[in-house]
This record gives C-alpha cells, structure tokens and sequence, in this order.
C-alpha cells in the first residue's frame, strides 16, 4: 500500500473517515485483492494514531473487504468463484423475497426508478459508471420494505455486493442498456402484483452477471 500526501483527519468522526476512504480505494481498484494493508501504512497515509488505524482496519474487516489470519495483516479480499456466487447468491435470496412482499401490494420503490432511469441516460456499452446507480436500484428494493433488520442484514454483505459488481462492470462484461432493460422488467412485474414474474427476473438478471464474472475468473 503506498502512502499518499492526504492532509491529517480532524479527531471527531476520524476512524469512520479513514474507514471510507480505504473503502473508496479498495472498491476503486486503487488497492487490489490480496494487498497487505497494515496499521503503520494506515497511520501514515491518514495522518491518525495507530490505534485509529487499527479500528478503521478492523471496520472493513467487519464488512467483509478485508480478511486477517492470526499474526497476519490485514488483506484486501481475494473475488474467487465461490465468494462470487456465494455474494450473488445471498443478495439473490433477500432480494427476491422483498420483491415477492413489494408486489402484493404493487409498490414500486420511486428510488428504484429514479436509479434505473439514471443507468439508461448512459451511454450504450459497459461503463464501470454504472455501478453506483445499480447497486442504488438493488438497494431501494430492499429499503422499500421499511425494516431496519432487513436493511441490516443486506448492508451487511453489502460491500462484497460492490466489490463484485465493481469487477463485473471494472471488466465490462454487462451492457448499462441490458442492465436498464432487466431492471425495467422487474418493476414492471412488481407493479402488475406478480411476485413470483418478478423473483424469477431478479434471479435471471443476476446470475447472468454471477456466470460472466465467474467465467472471468476462471480464465485469469
């Protein structure tokens, strides 16, 4: 991890503020898979005292973008194929049932839509862009419920969830006018009340992009 001239953080809020700048780097690319991050090179880079290193360290290793082994440091996670489908697989399964209770009262999350139409002002073709308003729209459907445990639970695992899209769309492997055109579909099945029409699409839209990175991987 190289260290960089960032100004030094201010004492209030500052282990959540390295906290999101190391995730801003890890889900940029700036820091890749496998990259030892260490308390000293944090302390450094930020400014902060060592202990705030540890506890913004400690955070991501509590989200999931970083592993640690006894006597080891802190590493950004590898994306292998089975963390892959593990992550779209859990996602698959929250998902689907927020939907299937969406539309039984054929509630269509305006946040959703607004996403969605964000991704179809771009430009045809794969575009790492796409990534934030995607993963909004995915987010939307699971806050529509208005359960904090819920929310809980996805926001969890939700910085995997941006790792890997992160690879899928850093590769271009999904077209941002395909992307547009699945989400359409799936609140439309939301709106008409068909729960189950609406499931079946969530889980065609991302296994889609769970095969094209798994198929990615196994060729690197």
């Amino acid at each position: 991890m190289t260290t960089t001239s960032d100004a030094p953080l201010g004492i209030v809020g500052v282990v959540d503020a390295v906290t999101a700048q190391l995730r801003g780097r890890i889900l940029g690319g700036e820091i890749r898979s496998g990259d030892p991050i260490t308390e000293a090179a944090v302390s450094q880079t930020f400014g902060v005292a060592r202990p705030s290193a540890k506890a913004a360290i400690e955070q991501l290793v509590a989200s999931g973008l970083l592993v640690r082994t006894a006597h080891r440091s802190a590493r950004v996670v590898g994306i292998d194929p089975a963390t892959v489908r593990d992550v779209y697989r859990t996602r698959a399964r929250l998902e689907s049932a927020a939907l299937r209770e969406l539309a039984k009262t054929s509630t269509v999350p305006r946040a959703a839509r607004d996403a969605n139409s964000e991704i179809l002002a771009m430009p045809p073709g794969p575009d790492p862009a796409t990534v934030n308003p995607d993963l909004r729209f995915h987010t939307a459907i699971i806050d529509a419920l208005d359960s904090e445990r819920t929310g809980r639970m996805y926001r969890s695992v939700l910085d995997e969830v941006r790792l890997c899209m992160a690879q899928v769309q850093g590769r271009r492997l999904v077209d941002a006018s395909v992307i547009a055109s699945q989400h359409a579909e799936i609140l439309d099945a939301v709106a008409s009340g068909d729960g189950e029409r609406a499931a079946a699409l969530l889980d065609a839209h991302l296994s889609s992009a769970e095969q094209r990175l798994v198929e990615a991987l196994d060729a690197e």
